[in-house]
């Protein structure tokens, strides 16, 4: 027999290409589990031909590694066809891995077809040296290599299937397993060899026709090395492409369900809101009659929470009015609605068999309310009015039931408050005068019964006029104009005031553009913006929408909000205040002084302008207090660099005080009343000063 040998590093390089081939059928496996459709197809057939290369080379490298003393070759055809059945065996194995399950038998039944077609693919490579007269094979060794084939193919699907996850300790998890794959692989080739006798006066055929060896073993590391990092390198970048997709999605979502939330419910308590609170009561009101059941609709009101609010600030009162929802929330059944339309206004759906059901719970509901509340200390204490309506008893829709309810409500508050009253027919004016002014507020949005009028407003030393400020009025076709608190109130209760704000907005936009191109100068106006449509998400995209629209600059503009919503909030409301400013617009704080604002977040917001509320203006010749107030006031926004404007002077005490303490920016009937905009416009033609 010809005695052979073998060259040291090649036999490591056939090691190293095993453990590499095994780290990446680890790899494949996971790609092929965790893709669907034809990206499984595309890694499975990938795969396939990276790791099928991958064992057939290092099948070859260890052939390379066989000195024998005589010249070897490799005959074309049967080395391309031991490299198709490395192929095919790799992609049964990955397809293997990838299904969800593994029982035992198939892993048997895997494992055995895998072994054999390894064995298949070392055995047709070997038959591609052509060796002449043949070799002479041991049948121990050759059946302990097919054995170690099985045996290493059983292992690799287990660890591969067992692998194929993502998570933690994944990776440092699959080194180790290429490696004993690696060594597994290694052994049955280097078995299998051993099988082999050439007797002496052999000589390789292949040397005739075949592929020489005396370059092959650089080129197949090199070509081998290549296909199994481009294979992983693109199988990583996937892998990032995925988490970071995965991230996105899940941020998407995150984002969806947030907006979700916040546009079904109260940011505040987290109760459902007027939108939510609609569906549900419809929804219902179905269930109430396919089960003929009753449904009670009880509209609760705070008795003495604007004291609460006003006397220790909207922080304490916010928190007073988380502590009533989550009392009320535990008087819910299990198919009850609790849900705060704003303020300290809260709406309770419950599914009753009688009447008496209802009262008891309204009974319950006035006891839990009225029970103390203690808060940083203090022990708060305030009252409920609940009013109550029946389906099918009082309505058989849920507007009218709320109407009813909100009617019986405010009988409780005339007649004592901290009660509870069903609603009765001779409530029933009170509640037609309601809804037909709903009714025809609806009308006045989609019509032309809504008009701005704008009151002047004066300041620097010389008096001079300055702008305007946009106020609401309602021409109602029998009524006559209507003035805000005949509708704004019934507005912000029935959801209607974001699209009033929205056309407050959108008028006075176009009515800046239309003195701008009549040549009537640049001035500034301002809106007041209410607490809903302050803090509803879409306003400055709204605000710019309609700057755009009109082709006004954002600084034509000036946003007022109360100085206790600017409170309510303070990051939601630096957030907006920030985008807002951003654009240009300006921000003025409203009715400063009734609110609770500390210094330092008055500070953080980008306002430009501080309104001196009118209560503390109307007693200013006479009462003390309130001119300390508003000096302070004035000294404070002059700190802060802040336009300070005055509103409600009436007398020209008022005005001059004002002027002594340093105040110029003057607003009120004295000086001017709210004007239609063609009169408003005969103002701008003159640009009159401040009345002497």
């Amino acid at each position: 027999m010809l005695i052979g040998g073998y060259n040291g590093f090649l036999v490591l390089c056939s090691f190293a290409v095993a453990v590499l081939a095994s780290f990446t059928a680890l790899d494949m496996a996971g790609r092929v589990a965790t893709s669907s459709g034809g990206a499984a197809r595309a890694w499975l057939a990938g795969g396939a031909c990276a790791m099928g290369l991958g064992i057939w080379s290092m099948h070859f490298i260890g052939m390379l590694a066989f000195e024998l003393p005589i010249p070897l070759g490799y005959d074309l055809a049967l080395t391309l066809y031991s490299i198709l059945i490395s192929v095919g065996a790799s992609a049964f194995a990955l397809w293997l891995v990838s299904r969800p399950q593994l029982p035992r038998r198939r892993l048997l039944a895997g494992a055995l077809l895998m072994g054999l077609g390894i064995a298949a693919m070392h055995y047709t490579g070997m038959a591609a040296l052509r060796m002449q007269p043949g070799i002479v094979w041991h049948r121990g060794w050759l059946l302990a290599s097919v054995a170690v084939a099985v045996l290493a193919a059983g292992a690799a699907l287990w660890l591969a299937f067992r692998l194929r996850t993502e998570g933690r300790g994944r990776f440092g998890h699959r080194v180790l397993a290429s490696l004993a794959m690696g060594l597994a692989i290694v052994g049955m080739h280097y078995t299998g060899m051993a099988a082999a006798g050439f007797p002496e006066g052999s000589f390789c055929g292949a040397t005739l026709h075949g592929v020489r060896q005396d370059w092959l073993a650089l080129v197949v590391i090199v070509v081998t090395v290549a296909i199994l990092g481009i294979a992983l390198i693109v199988s990583v970048l996937d892998r990032r492409l995925e988490q970071r997709t995965a991230t996105l999605s899940s941020s998407l979502s995150r984002a969806h369900e947030d907006l979700l939330q916040a546009a079904l419910h109260d940011p505040l308590t987290g109760l459902p809101n007027r939108i939510l609170l609609r569906d549900r009561a419809a929804w219902a009101i179905e269930r109430a009659t396919a089960r003929r059941h009753r449904l009670a609709v009880m509209f609760v009101d705070l008795d003495g929470f604007k004291a609460v609010n006003d006397g220790y600030g909207h922080q304490t009162g916010d928190r007073l009015l988380c502590e009533v929802a989550s009392r009320l929330r535990q008087l819910l059944g299990g198919s009850d609605t609790l849900a705060r339309l704003g303020g300290d206004e809260f709406v309770l759906l419950a599914d009753i068999e009688e009447p008496e059901e209802a009262a008891r719970l309204a009974a319950q509901v006035v006891a839990e309310v009225g029970r103390g509340v203690h808060v940083d200390g203090r022990e708060l204490t305030v009252s409920g009015s609940v009013g109550i309506a029946l389906y099918p008893d009082d309505a058989g829709h849920e507007d009218m039931l709320m109407a009813h309810a909100d009617a019986a409500m405010y009988v409780v508050k005339d007649q004592g408050r901290n009660g509870y009253r069903f609603f009765e027919p001779t409530m029933q004016a009170s509640t037609d005068e309601h809804l037909e002014l709903l009714a025809g507020l609806r009308r006045a949005l989609a019509g032309d019964e809504l008009v701005l009028h704008y009151q002047p407003k004066f300041g620097g030393e010389g008096g001079m006029l300055t702008g305007a400020e946009a106020l609401l009025r309602w021409q109602h076709p029998t009524l006559g104009l209507l003035p805000p608190d005949r509708f704004i109130p019934l507005a912000e209760r029935s959801g209607l005031i974001l699209p009033l704000g929205e056309w407050v907005i959108e008028e006075t936009c176009r009515q800046i553009r239309g003195w701008r191109e009549a040549g009537l100068g640049q001035w500034n106006v301002a809106i007041n913006l209410s607490a809903v449509q302050f803090l509803s998400p879409d306003l400055p995209a709204r605000v710019a929408a309609a700057l755009a629209r009109h082709d006004v600059p954002a600084a034509a503009l000036t946003l007022e909000i109360t100085e206790s919503t600017a409170m309510k909030d303070t990051e939601a409301t630096m957030a907006a205040l920030a985008t807002l400013t951003a654009m240009g617009v300006r921000i003025a704080i409203d009715d400063f002084g009734t609110g609770y604002s500390s210094l330092l977040q008055l500070k953080r917001m980008p306002a430009a302008e501080l309104k001196i509320d009118r209560g503390f203006v109307r007693e200013l010749e006479t009462n003390g207090e309130d001119a300390a107030i508003v000096a302070s006031i004035i000294a404070l926004g002059h700190a802060l660099k802040l336009d300070v404007v005055a509103e409600g002077v009436e007398t020209a005490g008022q005005r001059d005080h004002l002027r002594a303490l340093g105040c110029f920016g003057l607003q009120g009937f004295l000086l001017g009343r709210p004007a239609p905009a063609g009169a408003f416009a005969d103002l701008l033609r003159v640009q009159v000063p401040l009345p002497a």
